[in-house]
């Protein structure tokens, strides 16, 4: 079970995230920027876990492992306590933007299950 990104697929992924990083940064300190914040952070921490997995599974190195692992993982976790400890982020808000970020590899496993069968 190998799932491979083309890289065209990887150049257009990657550049709609520099892209949705950018509008969360011109939003500024507003509560749709942090919901925006809170988002693509579970979305990148969930993909360095997901590589951490991949790698584990396949006993070999996957691409993005380092980087999800220890810069995505803390990164997501101090942001959010910060933002929660501070009052800035509501309890409901964290909670939904976790799990719309988080849940990322369920509809990609959906998606390619649907181009490779």
């Amino acid at each position: 079970m190998t799932a491979r990104v083309s890289p065209y697929a990887f150049v257009i992924i990657n550049a709609a995230l520099l892209v949705g990083c950018l509008q969360i940064g011109l939003l500024g300190h507003r509560a749709a920027g942090l919901f925006y914040w809170l988002m693509i952070a579970a979305v990148l921490c969930s993909n360095g876990i997901w590589h951490a997995w991949a790698s584990y599974k396949s006993r070999t190195y996957s691409p993005g492992v380092v980087t999800g692992l220890l810069i995505y993982l803390p990164m997501t976790v101090v942001g959010y306590v910060h933002f929660l400890r501070a009052g800035e982020a509501p309890t409901g808000m964290a909670i939904v933007a976790g799990s719309v970020g988080g849940s990322h590899h369920f509809w990609s496993a959906l998606y390619h299950r649907k181009t490779q069968g």
